[in-house]
């Protein structure tokens, strides 16, 4: 298959669906599957409506798409020029008629790209993807910090939030003995300040052929008590979709045998 995408059932009447923007992905962090083979294509405007249409279809008759998080294969502020077409039309009363504050687009950390999206949209939910609180531990997780530091992602994070004027979403994967440390959490705690900022924690999917594990319970534990207790607004997401190896940071593509 050359695109990942899925939906998440929700509490209520609340369904979510997650979306994919390029066929691969070019970020190369290294505990995702996504990246494992690069980046092979953009996924057209077209491609990404696709998804969504699908995925309405395979709800029961009644039900809605409620909410879209561009958190799939791929990293959306690079394919800027074809996902934002799609957005519009699922906004669109005569498309699919979701508010763009039910939209979330995720990003690695591209501080240019952050910048247009605030110029052009400043309407959806932004989610940057930190996984560690310092230059050294993120470059080694994150390769792509390496050209932007982090000093500059979290700058234009801040500029988003000034157009906007919407809460910060932070995702961080946890990794066992990696970055899930107490004092990785108050370095976390102290690199978010006094923003109004949401942390999403992520304990690691596996991926096969990664020599990544996920963290203990008790340490995951003990790294949300320490933000709790710095009063930073954090949640634990919930897992879905490991048994099809399509939870967060699985997705890749894959090539069927003949």
């Amino acid at each position: 298959r050359e695109n990942g995408s899925g939906s998440q059932p929700g509490e209520g009447d609340r369904r979510t669906v997650c979306i994919s923007s390029q066929v691969g992905c070019a970020m190369g962090c290294v505990f995702c599957a996504s990246g494992i083979d690069g980046v092979v294509r953009n996924l057209t405007t077209g491609e990404i409506l696709e998804q969504l249409l699908r995925l309405q279809q395979l709800l029961p008759v009644g039900e809605r798409i409620s909410h879209i998080v561009v958190m799939g294969m791929g990293e959306p502020l690079a394919n800027l020029d074809r996902l934002l077409p799609a957005l519009a039309t699922a906004q669109d009363p005569d498309g699919l008629g979701i508010s763009q504050r039910r939209i979330t687009v995720s990003t690695v950390g591209l501080p240019q790209a952050i910048d247009r999206l605030a110029e052009q949209n400043p309407g959806y939910h932004l989610a940057v993807s930190l996984h560690a609180a310092d230059d050294s531990l993120r470059t080694r997780l994150v390769p792509i910090n390496k050209t932007t530091g982090l000093a500059a992602v979290m700058a234009a994070a801040d500029r988003y939030w000034e157009a906007s004027g919407r809460r910060l979403t932070f995702e961080y994967v946890l990794l066992g003995s990696v970055n899930d440390s107490p004092e990785d959490a108050q370095r976390l705690a102290r690199l978010l300040g006094r923003r109004a900022a949401l942390v999403n924690v992520i304990p690691y999917n596996t991926v096969a052929g990664l020599p990544w594990r996920e963290p203990t319970r008790g340490s995951q534990e003990r790294f949300l008590e320490v933000l709790r207790v710095a009063g930073v607004n954090v949640q634990v997401r919930r897992r879905k979709g490991a048994r099809i190896d399509a939870a967060c940071g699985q997705l890749r593509r894959l090539a069927a045998e003949s």
